[in-house]
C-alpha cells in the first residue's frame, strides 16, 4: 500500500503525518528516520483498525480521482 505523508521541519528534526489516516503522526531526528517511523505508525494504525472492525461486515470500494 502507498500513503501520502507530509513532512514538517521541527525543533527536534521532522514531524510527519499521514493525512489519509486521521491522527496518524510520528517524528524523527532527520527525514529518513521520520519516514521510517511513519511507516511503523501506519502499520500500527491499520492493525488497530483491523482489530476494531474484526467480526463486522466490511467492504472495499475503489474511488478514482482526477
Amino acid at each position: 500500500m502507498t500513503y501520502r505523508v507530509v513532512l514538517l521541519p521541527s525543533e527536534e528534526g521532522f514531524a510527519v503525518s499521514c493525512p489519509g489516516l486521521p491522527g496518524c503522526w510520528s517524528q524523527g531526528a532527520n527525514e529518513q528516520e521520520a519516514l521510517q517511523n511513519i511507516q511503523d505508525a501506519i502499520r500500527e494504525y491499520l492493525e488497530a483498525v483491523a482489530e476494531l472492525t474484526r467480526g463486522q461486515v466490511v467492504r472495499e470500494v475503489e474511488v478514482k480521482v482526477g
